[in-house]
């Protein structure tokens, strides 16, 4: 099945190993074809992976995108690990990225670790003094 995706103008996207930018008008593309494909609001980058969790983020992210990505399990196991450490209320999050990658189905897996990233702005807002917690227990946000 093929993938549709619309750009913006000027937005970019990662076709496989390829960075492609949009002209100046929206552009509609059709994917054909098994390759990981990345929008630009879900790239980071080593400059912008500035907390734990998107660190972790761009661990999974290079996974996605490599040729070899069990080559970079190492780095985000050794992510994980520490994330956990820190908080250890991430369990369950961090089990739906492992069992993903484990599974090899590392799009989902990219697509948890994103949660991770919002858990882990609701830790910090919680530490400030912010709102509370919603729990992580399943895909859905919900208890487990």
């Amino acid at each position: 099945m093929a993938l549709k995706v619309e750009l913006k103008p000027g937005e970019r996207i990662i076709l496989g190993q390829c960075v492609v930018t949009n002209g100046d008008q929206r552009t509609r593309l059709t994917v054909e074809g098994e390759m990981p494909v990345l929008r630009e609001k879900d790239i980071l980058t080593p400059r912008t992976a500035d907390t734990p969790a998107k660190r972790l983020y761009l661990a999974v992210q290079l996974m996605y995108l490599s040729a070899a990505p069990a080559k970079l399990v190492g780095d985000y196991s050794r992510l994980a690990r520490d994330f956990l450490l820190a908080a250890p209320s991430s369990g369950p999050i961090l089990v739906r990225i492992d069992n993903e990658i484990l599974r090899g189905r590392l799009y989902k897996a990219l697509r948890a670790a994103r949660d991770l990233v919002a858990y882990e702005g609701e830790l910090l807002d919680h530490a400030r003094g912010g709102t509370g917690l919603r729990a992580h227990g399943t895909e859905d946000g919900g208890p487990a």
